[in-house]
């Protein structure tokens, strides 16, 4: 596989064109079980951009070193040692933010976005395109994350970061765990629109 794409390219995909959520539809649990605010969005969409680039460019640089056969416990076993990393960092800098994410910073070794980034692009391409690539899916799962956060905390508790900005409660059916599929499929709506408008615009030119 020959990467075309520069770096800025790389890193404006992995937002946009694949966003993991609104494009892809991957890694939805924690999308929909731990978005309700803006922090904890926040939190484990730093922990998953932590993971997906040092995950991203370890492959990399061993990936001439994998047998194929097992290539996939290579990445479990990989993704898993930058887990327990940012799960220590996280328990021990940051320990209330910590306990509000629970298991969700564990599962993360379970995130498909993450093993799929390994699978089709670090195992083939070379260490600096690898980062790149993991820091623009990373950063497009922590934008998902925030945008999901956002919406639901603003919606579901009228506040913005634990601040109350509205002055009351307007639905609170939106910190419920259904309303996350309702926001993503809301926000893939507009992603798609967005392109789509886009593309036409560019054929028009």
């Amino acid at each position: 596989m020959a990467n075309d794409k520069n770096n800025f390219q790389l890193v404006a995909n992995g937002i946009l064109a694949e966003n993991p959520i609104f494009k892809l539809a991957l890694s939805m649990c924690p999308a929909v079980g731990i978005s309700t605010t803006v922090m904890n969005g926040f939190m484990l969409g730093v922990a998953v951009l932590f993971v997906q680039v040092f995950s991203s460019v370890t492959i990399s640089v061993f990936k001439d070193y994998i047998h194929p056969r097992i290539r996939i416990p290579t990445y479990t076993l990989t993704i898993a040692t930058w887990v327990t990393v940012i799960d220590l960092s996280l328990a021990a800098a940051l320990p209330e933010a910590y306990a509000k994410m629970g298991i969700f910073v564990k599962i993360i070794v379970a995130f498909a976005i993450i093993t799929m980034r390994l699978e089709m692009f670090a195992c083939k391409e070379k260490v600096s395109s690898s980062f790149w690539d993991g820091l623009g899916m990373g950063l497009g799962f922590l934008v998902g994350m925030v945008v999901i956060g956002f919406v639901r905390e603003l919606l579901g508790s009228g506040a913005i970061l634990g601040y109350d900005v509205l002055g009351f409660k307007p639905l609170l059916f939106f910190i419920l765990p259904s309303a996350g599929f309702f926001v993503v499929g809301l926000m893939m709506a507009f992603f798609n629109y967005i392109e789509d408008r886009y593309k036409r615009s560019k054929g028009q030119k």
